[in-house]
Parts: C-alpha cells; structure tokens; sequence
C-alpha cells in the first residue's frame, strides 16, 4: 500500500544529502541502499528513474525558454515525440490536479504552475517512490491544498512519498508515518499525527524548544 512518509530534521541535518543519495545526485561514500528487499547501486538519476524513483527538487531545473513540453522531454530518457509528449503531459496533469498547458512557455508560469511540470515530469516515469524536497516553500496555501489532493491520490493508488518539509502542521496533516534525522543519523520515528509539534520538534533538536 501506498503511503506518504515524513523526513524530518533541522536545516543540516542530512535530509536532502540523503535523498539526493537516493537519486542518484550524490554517491555515498559508505553504507548501502537497499531497494524492494535488494541492495542497488544508484550511480545517476537515470537509473534511479529505471528503478523507479522520482524526485521533485526545492529548486527547479527548467528553461525559461522553453516550453512546458520541451522542459519535460530533456529529462526522459528516451526518444519520444514532442507531440507524444505533449499529448501524455496533458492527460497526466489533469488526470492528478495539476492542470499545464504543455505549449506554454515557463516564463509565463507561476511558481506553482512550474512545480506541476516538476512533478509531472517525474510522473511521466511512472514512479514507484517520488521524493519532494520542501514542495510548499514556494506554493501559495491554495496551491498547497491542490499539492495535497495530488500526493493523497498518488498514495491512494499504491504508490510512496517521501516528504521532506519542516512545517510541521502539514506534516501532521498529510503523513502517517515520520522518519527523525539529526547531523545525519535517524534518532527516531513516529506517526506525526499522534504527536504534537512541540514533540516533533524535540526529536528533532534534541532538547526542549522554547515556545
């Protein structure tokens, strides 16, 4: 069953060297990967794709240039038509909320708008996993709201989140399971919803946190 799971620590805690292992960005220097029971080497973000795992980066990679379309086809890995393209992002896009006109261009897009092409360019991979690393931090609350609607039916259909955020209030609200990181160890996990923030804060840092 799907589900959409919380990674949290402080800023510098480890939680985006971690996934970026995962994506194949960064390359551990020791330890192991262990991927549906196997341990797997992931040397790139194509093969972490093969594998599939998916990722929406804080900080997206798109031309401004370019067109919704043609952001999506520099990251697949195979050759597809634009038209394929196009016609595969649009039905993608609404059939999860995230509404895209694939001939658009991103310059004319808002901040939310440009993190849909994010996300259905990582589901155009068909991935088993996706990985979003603090998705709300540019998102107004209503695109917030549409973000959660999209990861509820993404979880509804079997699939996993790993959701790094440190709002806590959202992770309560839309994650069952929550693993703790702190300078780069886990320190604990929890269902956040059965926790306070005050809680989830003290597992973070360590100690009380002054209110």
């Amino acid at each position: 069953p799907g589900e959409i799971h919380a990674l949290l620590g402080e800023n510098g805690a480890g939680k985006s060297t971690l996934v970026k292992m995962l994506f194949g960005v960064l390359e551990p220097s020791h330890g192991q990967i262990v991927w549906q029971g196997q341990p797997v080497s992931i040397d790139a973000p194509g093969t972490a794709r093969k594998l599939g795992i998916g990722m929406v980066f804080q900080h997206f990679s798109l031309f401004e240039a370019l067109t919704v379309a043609e952001n999506i086809a520099l990251s697949l890995d195979s050759n597809i038509p634009l038209a394929k393209i196009s016609e595969e992002a649009a039905k993608l896009s609404h059939a999860y909320g995230l509404p895209l006109d694939p001939n658009a261009h991103v310059a004319d897009l808002s901040v939310g708008e440009r993190q849909r092409i994010e996300i259905v360019r990582a589901l155009l991979q068909n991935p088993k996993l996706i990985i979003l690393d603090e998705p709300t931090s540019v998102l107004t609350p209503q695109e917030a709201d549409r973000l959660f609607e999209t990861l509820f039916k993404l979880r509804d259909e079997g699939r996993s989140v790993l959701y790094i955020s440190h709002r806590l209030e959202e992770v309560q609200r839309i994650c069952s399971r929550a693993t703790v990181l702190r300078h780069g160890k886990v320190t604990g996990a929890c269902d956040p919803r059965q926790e306070t923030t005050g809680s989830l804060a003290r597992m973070m840092v360590g100690n009380d946190v002054a209110s």
